[in-house]
């Protein structure tokens, strides 16, 4: 296999590379040769991991928060991510704005109003009206729970880890590094190549549904603007061009592709919230903002242990409500992990443990409660609180993508909002698959120097080509199909987060507190492996 890596022109660990590589285009193969057993695996997959282990997934993502905050608070958290001289690169404004970016994506545009809605028009909880005002307050606070501090958990401990385990341990950039204390030097050998290999596949699989989320969602505003029928031809178009940009912004590299695609997503998107903000009912939303922190505080309790258990008595017998929402967004967001952590590490490197924790945990999910507010609450009011429902919900109940878009047709300008949302979420699939073509390079490296052009592209152009293949076997069930999927696929990498945690207490307390690193435990890459291009990955880590 080196010799194979060599004579293609790549840089990287060629085991982790061709077997990540291969495994990925036979499932591809097998999704689109036989769609229809795999869709029914897939299915009958989800629908097992759900009615069993869904419980799992809600405890552990809690445990984590938990684990988290506890940390922060212990005698670890003057740890710093890095040597003990070692200071943060970037000053606190710009860690925040680049936290900021990371906190803000085709999630936040897919799901902030059609989320609230759902669960304004349809309440979880028995004995809620639907569209009342108890049904509003819950729907927020389900909407945070979801996609604030219990989601950055998910990012926050792996980041942690690597933060760790690369910075101060000096291992390689790598997602089985951060199991050093448990494996030793194992994490060189199969086993740790091997969970290598699942960190990619869970990366490409998770941001392949953001992808398709993304593409139904540009796919559904497109059909309102122009007529065009949202059929499955169409989304696969649109996957094919915005890959074609992403891989264009690989090419031309991280300051010049990424750097200037993620400033301008930014700037849209918040001047898509100050819109709507301003040309809605102002003064309310600025008052819930207040408000829905405090509906959350009182519930976030309450919804992080709730499972579900009584499901099988209801109306949805098997796996309940939870099945559709918290258990996939814990599946799917695990996922994205690897990706997510990396990101979180390099651009923290220097900061102690009390400081990363609580900057990742709260300065994103800030951002988070303010967009939900101003989306959420607004779509709400529009649709009529206290009433039986209107537009809004009709449109969520025919097709979740468009959403947001019949949410702006309440709006002056209508088309021209509708028109820069679509250039938002475009924007969206663009720096997402670029960052994460570059991320999945450095896991398989090992190295946290972008690989050659080639190499990088053939990822960007794998993440499209996995997501158009979700889509085609979705069909017009893209969504369910999406989600069937990546809670399969969540199973592997959520369990390996979880031994995570382990391995990374595990290494706290082989520090001695205030005296520097335990003298057992690898310093400065002395235990990284060679990498293929000569030397340690650690002594090139950003």
């Amino acid at each position: 296999m080196d010799d194979l890596a060599r004579r293609l022109g790549l840089r990287t660990n060629a085991h982790i590379f061709f077997w990540s590589a291969g495994l990925m285009v036979a499932i591809l193969l097998l999704l689109l040769v036989f769609p229809g057993p795999i869709g029914e695996v897939f299915g009958a997959g989800r629908d097992w991991i759900v009615a069993k282990l869904g419980w799992f997934f809600i405890l552990g993502v809690t445990s984590w928060v938990i684990f988290l905050v506890w940390v922060a608070f212990s005698r670890y958290g003057s740890l710093r991510l890095g040597k003990d001289d070692d200071r943060p690169e970037y000053g606190n404004l710009s860690w925040f704005a680049m936290l900021f970016a990371g906190g803000i994506g085709t999630v936040l545009m897919f799901w902030g109003v059609a989320e609230p809605i759902s669960h304004f028009s349809d309440p979880p909880f028995a004995g809620t009206e639907p569209y009342s005002i108890e049904a509003a307050r819950s729907a927020m606070s389900i909407s945070l729970y979801h996609l604030s501090i219990h989601t950055w958990a998910i990012f926050t401990l792996p980041g942690l880890a690597f933060g760790y385990f690369v910075y101060r341990r000096g291992l390689p950039l790598r997602f089985s590094s951060a199991f050093y204390p448990l494996l030793k030097e194992r994490i060189h050998g199969p086993i740790g190549k091997t969970i290598d290999v699942f960190a990619v596949l869970g990366t490409l699989f998770g941001l392949a549904v953001s992808l398709g989320l993304g593409t139904s969602q540009i796919s559904a505003g497109l059909s309102a603007l122009t007529g065009t029928a949202d059929a499955v031809w169409l989304r696969v178009v649109i996957i094919t061009l915005l890959t074609a940009v992403a891989t264009a912004s690989i090419v031309a590299g991280l300051d010049k592709g990424v750097r200037r695609l993620s400033n301008l997503n930014i700037l849209m998107a918040v001047g898509l919230m100050l819109f709507v903000l301003f040309f809605g009912d102002t003064v309310f939303l600025l008052r819930q903002v207040i408000e829905s922190l405090g509906y959350y505080l009182q519930d976030v309790v309450r919804l992080s242990f709730w499972n579900d258990a009584m499901a099988q008595f209801g109306k949805e017998e098997g796996w309940g409500w939870q099945g559709s929402w918290t258990v996939f967004y814990w599946a799917w967001t695990v996922t994205w992990s690897p990706f997510m952590g990396i990101f979180l590490a390099r651009i923290s490197r220097g900061r102690t443990v009390r400081e990363f924790v609580g900057g990742v945990l709260v300065a994103p999910s800030v951002f988070t409660l303010v967009w939900f507010v101003i989306f959420g609450w607004s779509a709400m009011e529009l649709d009529g609180i206290g009433g039986d429902g209107g537009a809004l919900s009709a449109a969520v109940a025919e097709s979740v993508p468009l959403a947001m878009f019949a949410f702006f047709d309440h709006f002056p300008a209508a088309t021209l909002i509708s028109g820069i949302a679509i250039v938002v979420v475009a924007l969206f699939f663009a720096t997402s698959s670029d960052s994460a073509s570059l991320v999945v390079d450095m896991l398989c490296s090992g190295d946290g120097d972008a690989g050659p052009v080639r190499q990088r592209v053939f990822w960007g152009v794998s993440e499209g080509a996995v997501a158009a293949s979700l889509i085609v076997l979705g069909g017009d069930q893209a969504l369910t199909t999406l989600q069937q999927v990546i809670t399969v696929m969540g199973l592997p990498i959520f369990v390996l987060v979880f031994v995570m945690l382990v391995s990374l207490l595990t290494g706290f307390r082989q520090e001695r507190f205030g005296a520097g690193a335990d003298p057992s435990v690898p310093q400065d890459g002395a235990h990284a492996e060679p990498s293929d291009r000569g030397g340690s990955p650690a002594d090139r880590a950003p």
